[in-house]
């Protein structure tokens, strides 16, 4: 061995440190044992000795802490999150969690961070790049849940040994503006719930306003899941917006979703989307008379459809018979809105309504947990700070129920009321 290239030889497992023909210091740490029994045995160069030291130390650290990447080829950003957005995210989440990955994946991290090696991502590159999506547009929640998106995907690359550490988890999250909830305060609610009676299947938003149901577990109802005698109704499915395939044997040369011969790729209902999202949710006694009188109105449908309904057992169906589309709900909401003369918002508000009422109410967090379907505490935390800025105008509207007997009505419409949105304490 020449001169330049002597080093101590140490014992089995021991970091080494010596110089080699080249000129440079070369360091080598046992960190494991790789798949096929070897030792997983670490190579770093370095042009000084103090540097190689330094480097040695700190693989010899990553090993104590269990924190060493896998051997192997670097996964590039790109494509891990290809291989998790495809093998491995649709293995533990539904179907319309599926959809929100895939528009924060490939629209977003993908082309904004995707060239990177993931074992080199930095926090400071992930808050640029969110910097930069909030620049060029994108709402707040929207970059907030592209976050949520990237932790996931790298706490499983963390928890297969492919990063040391998970940068998501270091970067600064992008802050949802409180704008993000809105609720409608009771004059609003009382409007909008006597222009529904206005309209078909009016109590559909009694109960998206009164139990803060998600849009597809109201559209998933079926009145197997409802007990009017008991008063309470079961939820245990959301209705997913369709995802189609393309069915044409040439190709048609438009979307899937346009295609003339698409087929749907995804079922219509499952289950929803967590354990705490399958709850009873008790109705109050205003509620179960709507839902009766609702039932009555749908069976005169069902006899004028005659051969062209189709029985799905629907509580919420079209004219049909058949559970109606997201985007057409969505579309009765925005008449409603406009017939109601209630400022614009999204179908989503009705939930936050529903929740801030409760929690404004004084009704314990984890019931409010319980009846909205949320997991974790921190789903709760999000509607608190509007509570302190509501509570005076709802202590002076609120006598117990938004609901009021006919005689006790105003004659004035913007003030009139339709039905109760919480029942008494």
């Amino acid at each position: 061995m020449a001169e330049n290239e002597k080093r101590t030889r140490q014992p089995n497992g021991r970091s080494s440190i010596y110089q080699g023909k080249d000129g440079k210091w070369h360091g080598r740490v046992t960190v494991g044992v790789r798949d096929d029994g070897t030792p997983d045995r670490r190579h770093v160069e370095r042009k000084t000795r103090a540097e190689v030291t330094d480097a040695v130390r700190e693989l010899e650290k990553q090993r104590d802490a269990k924190t060493t990447r896998k051997p192997g080829k670097a996964w590039t950003v790109k494509a891990w999150l290809t291989h998790w957005i495809e093998n491995v995210a649709p293995l533990a989440v539904n179907d319309n969690t599926m959809v929100g990955y895939g528009v924060a994946v490939r629209k977003h991290l993908i082309p904004g961070l995707g060239a990177h090696r993931l074992d080199r991502l930095k926090p400071e590159h992930i808050e640029a790049f969110y910097a930069k999506m909030q620049a060029d547009g994108s709402k707040p929640a929207t970059a907030h849940q592209v976050h949520r998106t990237f932790r996931a995907a790298l706490n499983e690359a963390l928890r297969r040994g492919h990063l040391g550490k998970n940068p998501v988890l270091l970067a600064k999250a992008p802050k949802v503006g409180e704008y993000e909830v809105e609720p409608y305060n009771v004059q609003e609610v009382q409007r909008l719930l006597k222009a529904a009676d206005r309209q078909r299947n009016s109590a559909r938003w009694a109960v998206a306003l009164a139990l803060g149901l998600r849009q597809g577990e109201v559209l998933g109802l079926k009145w197997d899941d409802v007990d009017l005698d008991g008063g309470f109704l079961m939820v245990r499915r959301s209705r997913h917006r369709p995802q189609f395939a393309h069915g044409c044997s040439e190709p048609c040369g438009r979307k899937a979703g346009y295609c003339p011969e698409k087929r749907r790729k995804n079922p219509e209902t499952s289950t929803t989307k967590s354990r705490a999202g399958r709850r009873a949710v008790g109705l109050p006694e205003q509620l179960v008379d709507l839902l009766r009188a609702h039932r009555k109105v749908q069976e005169t449908e069902r006899q004028a459809a005659g051969k062209h309904w189709v029985e799905g057992g629907w509580v919420f169906p079209d004219e049909h018979g058949r559970s109606p589309s997201h985007r057409r709900d969505w579309t009765e909401w925005k008449a409603l809105l406009a017939e109601a003369n209630i400022r614009d918002g999204r179908l989503h508000d009705a939930r936050h309504t529903a929740a801030t009422v409760l929690l404004i109410l004084g009704v314990p967090e984890r019931a409010v947990m319980g009846l909205m379907g949320w997991s974790t505490t921190a789903m709760a935390a999000r509607y608190q700070h509007m509570v302190d800025a509501v509570r005076t105008d709802v202590a002076k509207q609120v006598d117990g129920l938004i609901w009021k007997p006919e005689a006790d009505r105003p004659d004035d419409d913007d003030d009139g009321a339709a039905g109760a949105l919480v029942p008494a304490n």
